[in-house]
């Protein structure tokens, strides 16, 4: 019998809270850490919502002002906007209420932040709308305009420190959006549990993401009212758990792809794990078949550990027969990728796959070009 063994890290994140109508908890969580300067940072629809003012009113007299300039895949420049606008505001908090694009805008910004005032740190409390559940990690992705490549930023002090999940401040959230964000949440699962990292936490973990997935991504678009909401509170929770394993084990190929494919060709990344992860899945399924175990239990698929391969490959044809239950892309051509350039991308997500080393076997440029072109 194998010996057990492992360690997890985990984040400064100190609460999660989750309810329809926990937005008002930010005014006593903002109270209770002494922020008394407090700048909204979101995107320019949610910017015009009514959404917004609840979370304004929620702020109460902290609220010093707000920032909607944050956009997808996060142009450098818009770091350098918000960085302007906490200066000339003296802010000491962030609240980011939206997807990904504010919650990584808010990292970048308090990094750069952090580093002239010698340390001190911004406090930055998440209120997502989206289920790609960057406000759980301490990292987050920039993109520099001028070659249109994704760096980021890194940092245990980047953390949020107050997630809050009110399903109620999702109800706006385009059905395209939250579905393929929806698959971004999957992706963390999938590529946790097969990343050569992953432990029994992180197991655990990726199961019920995906059978909370499995279970409420649909109805929560096909329902209404509190049905709807608590559906919509289960797939939050489904990405808190997906994210909460992966960042233990690191990302995927699929992933890699998707931080290539996303800032190349203005793919959003909830969309790209809709393209790449079905055609990622097949391949992992001839690398590490054994490690499908619990994303066979999260979508119900018997799973036999002495001849993996046929449940690792069943598990590949379910989430791709999954994802097309929703209106999204589901292939390169779908969102305008030229195929002639599909392989100017294979180098730098070769270099990721290889920084990552999740595979736990060599991976080659050629494999890297091929899943591209049943990607395409």
């Amino acid at each position: 019998m194998d010996k057990t063994a492992g360690e997890y890290r985990f984040t400064r994140l100190e609460s999660v809270i989750f309810g329809a109508g926990k937005i008002e908890s930010l005014g006593p969580e903002l109270t209770r850490r002494d922020a008394k300067r407090t700048l909204i940072v979101t995107g320019n629809t949610l910017g015009r919502s009514k959404l917004l003012d609840k979370v304004k009113m929620a702020a109460g007299s902290a609220l010093a002002g707000v920032f909607s300039g944050a956009v997808q895949h996060v142009p450098s420049r818009t770091v350098a906007e918000l960085i302007a606008d906490a200066r000339r505001l003296e802010a000491d908090s962030m609240v980011s209420f939206g997807g990904g694009s504010p919650i990584d805008t808010v990292k970048a910004a308090a990094m750069a932040l952090m580093k002239e005032n010698g340390g001190r740190e911004i406090l930055h409390i998440a209120v997502p709308t989206t289920l790609s559940a960057g406000e759980f990690t301490p990292a987050g992705g920039i993109t520099d305009e001028a070659t249109r490549v994704k760096g980021g930023v890194a940092d245990p002090r980047l953390q949020a420190k107050v997630v809050i999940l009110d399903p109620a401040l999702t109800v706006e959230t385009p059905a395209w959006l939250w579905a393929s964000t929806g698959m971004r949440a999957l992706d963390h699962a999938v590529e946790g549990s097969y990343s050569i990292r992953h432990q029994m936490i992180t197991d655990t973990l990726a199961t019920k993401a995906i059978a909370l997935l499995d279970a409420h991504l649909l109805p929560s678009l096909q329902t209404a009212g509190d049905e709807e909401l608590e559906h919509r509170l289960q797939c939050q929770l489904a990405a808190w758990f997906s994210i909460f394993g992966m960042m233990n084990t690191r990302v995927g190929i699929s992933h890699a792809l998707g931080h290539q494919i996303g800032p190349y060709w203005n793919v959003p990344h909830g969309v790209t794990s809709c393209i790449t992860l079905p055609h990622v899945m097949r391949f992992m399924a001839g690398v590490a078949a054994d490690r499908f175990g619990p994303i066979a239990d999260g979508f119900g698929v018997r799973f036999d550990r002495q001849s993996p391969r046929s449940a690792a490959l069943e598990c590949a044809d379910r989430t791709a027969k999954f994802i097309k239950k929703f209106e999204v892309p589901t292939r390169l051509r779908d969102v305008g990728v030229p195929r002639e350039e599909i392989s100017r991308i294979a180098d730098t997500v070769l270099e990721e796959v290889k920084r990552s080393n999740t595979v736990g076997a060599e991976v080659s440029l050629e494999q890297i070009v091929a899943i591209l072109d049943s990607a395409y």
